[in-house]
């Protein structure tokens, strides 16, 4: 058996060529199910697909500089976890005992600042990091996140964890997690675009589920800083849409581009910024038979399944050159989901490769 050569350049058509035996006619409809899967879906339920909708608004919290300060023992460098777009990032213990991830800048007060603050903490969901509040003090602006133990999955498949071993199965749960995510944000009356979504902003929690972080923060730091363009405030360039490169505008699309690259990450091991090769790779809609190539080699075993061959054309469908011939996260989210049940009715012990790794919550002190 071979691959069938009559597959298609679009990363769509790409997604559904498989492994086929070609005196075999009943495995001739397989070819088809990835699009069958999605018809007869009501809009409704493809809003959904990214979780349920959040409860009622919640106001955001207000903190007091001298709450924060308590809580991380007036800043200290032993309580710095790392530095974003927003600012420096501190882990603190509130006095109720909840930990916190608090984001800080200079900045003067500004009202701006507080209504986005207000939309966004009330934005909830499972697979988004939650935004409780906010502090405005001696110009300073403070935002004050949920803080998710386990940190990064660019640590955890390329930085300072990445000798954990994480199987295709574990690393194909946190692709759905972050897809939900990013799902539930454009399903939002108007969408909310991520705009810098990329590995480094998918947190992952002790139970290794995946929370999208700084949604909306983009637009909260246009807001504030009243940056003329979004240009001016975009991060990493591999992740970037090329369509908004040339127009300087961002869609919902545009968030399916960077959550290819996610995904070319993730079944690579590698930084697309150290090594773009694979997107280039990725865009010159390759055979599968090439595939080997990008694939990480801790991932060497699962690279003759259905799955993994599904995994990379879905990469290829979000990164293509066409905005307009990209999926929505929605059918994102519905292919994911297709692929891990193809993986969990072919696994027959279970708990294979589950994750063991030290939390990123017990190396600092609160």
């Amino acid at each position: 058996m071979s691959l069938v050569s009559e597959c298609g350049s679009d990363g769509a058509d790409f997604l559904e060529c498989r492994r086929i035996d070609r005196s075999s006619a009943s495995d001739l409809s397989s070819l088809f199910e990835g699009k069958q899967s999605l018809v007869g879906r009501s809009t409704s339920e493809l809003s959904l697909i990214g979780g349920t909708l959040s409860s009622a608004s919640r106001e955001a919290r207000h903190f007091s500089l001298r709450e924060l300060e308590l809580a991380t023992k007036n800043f200290s460098d032993i309580n710095l976890i790392g530095q974003g777009s927003f600012g420096l990032v501190y882990k603190g213990l509130l006095q109720d005992g909840m930990v916190v991830a608090i984001k800080k800048r200079h900045g003067a007060p500004r009202q701006e600042f507080v209504e986005e603050v207000r939309f966004l903490s009330s934005i909830r969901h499972r697979n988004l990091v939650t935004l409780h509040g906010y502090c405005q003090e001696n110009d300073q602006q403070m935002l004050i996140y949920e803080h998710v133990p386990n940190g990064s999955v660019s640590n955890h498949i390329y930085g300072q964890y990445s000798t954990t071993k994480l199987e295709f199965k574990n690393r194909l749960l946190i692709a759905i997690g972050a897809a939900k995510g990013l799902a539930h944000l454009h399903s939002l009356a108007p969408p909310l675009l991520h705009k810098d979504f990329k590995t480094a902003n998918v947190l992952v929690d002790e139970n290794f589920i995946a929370k999208v972080a700084d949604a909306g923060l983009r637009n909260l730091l246009e807001r504030i800083i009243n940056a003329g363009t979004s240009s001016q405030m975009m991060g990493t360039v591999v992740f970037l849409d090329p369509e908004f490169r040339e127009s300087g505008r961002f869609s919902e699309k545009s968030d399916v581009y960077s959550f290819g690259v996610f995904l070319l990450e993730l079944v690579s091991g590698c930084s697309a910024e150290s090594d773009e090769s694979m997107i280039k790779w990725a865009q010159n809609r390759p055979d599968l038979s090439d595939a080997a190539s990008i694939i990480d080699e801790k991932l060497v075993s699962s690279f003759t399944s259905e799955g993994m061959k599904r995994f990379i054309g879905l990469a290829v469908w979000c990164i293509h050159s066409s905005g307009q011939r990209r999926p929505t996260m929605n059918t994102v989210v519905l292919e994911l989901e297709r692929i891990h049940e193809r993986e969990i009715s072919m696994t027959t012990i279970v708990g294979e490769g589950t994750p063991t790794v030290t939390l990123a919550s017990q190396l600092f002190t609160a």
